[in-house]
């Protein structure tokens, strides 16, 4: 699992697209260290290490996997959020992220407010009822909270400080692009159980 604090923002270096999915090469600075078969979130999705090196690795990515997130769209020199798994000992400083994107959403609106940022999204088709406000959500891979729900305008907003604005790719997210996202799977789980 993950927690949602994105360590680094790597480059992807290459993209290999395969008639059952695609491989990807992701250069890295601080995230290193990796083992084969080990977990790493990607922009919000979890994927497994094939090969690596001091600097870099590649992970493959299954057609369900581009069916439901935006690494489909990813190119070449596009910086993807990076997140190794929580050792068994490490903080929970974000909350608890599978790295099993649910769906993509739209931004809809960015508006710097003093030093913080306001982010605006479309509600999630079919994922409106896990979006509540002061609630968490994962966007590609970022661990938030949600500032506000306005039902009647189909969005919800998240305040973005300085420091998750500048050490991931939420700076470079504006009006009409899609990001990745996973609701809070404690709200499944409940959801789940109520239903017997």
């Amino acid at each position: 699992m993950f927690t949602g604090i994105v360590e680094e923002t790597g480059t992807v270096e290459r993209v290999v697209d395969e008639p059952d999915g695609r491989r990807i090469r992701v250069a890295t600075d601080d995230v290193t260290g990796f083992s084969h078969g080990d977990s790493v979130s990607v922009g919000g999705v979890c994927l497994t290490v094939e090969e690596h090196g001091d600097r870099w690795f590649t992970a493959f990515t299954a057609t369900e996997t581009l069916e439901k997130t935006t690494l489909s769209e990813v190119a070449e020199g596009d910086r993807v959020n990076l997140e190794r798994a929580l050792p068994a000992d490490g903080r929970l400083d974000g909350h608890i992220v599978q790295g099993h994107v649910d769906t993509t959403t739209e931004v809809v609106a960015v508006e710097q407010v003093g030093e913080d940022w306001t982010y605006a999204f479309a509600l999630p088709d079919g994922h409106e009822r896990y979006v509540a406000r002061k609630g968490s959500i994962t966007l590609d891979g970022v661990s938030l909270t949600v500032a506000d729900v306005d039902d009647e305008a189909d969005t919800f907003s998240v305040a973005v400080v300085p420091t998750t604005y500048d050490l991931t790719t939420l700076s470079e997210r504006g009006p009409g692009d899609e990001v990745n996202v996973e609701v809070d799977v404690v709200a499944k789980y409940v959801e789940r159980l109520d239903a017997y």
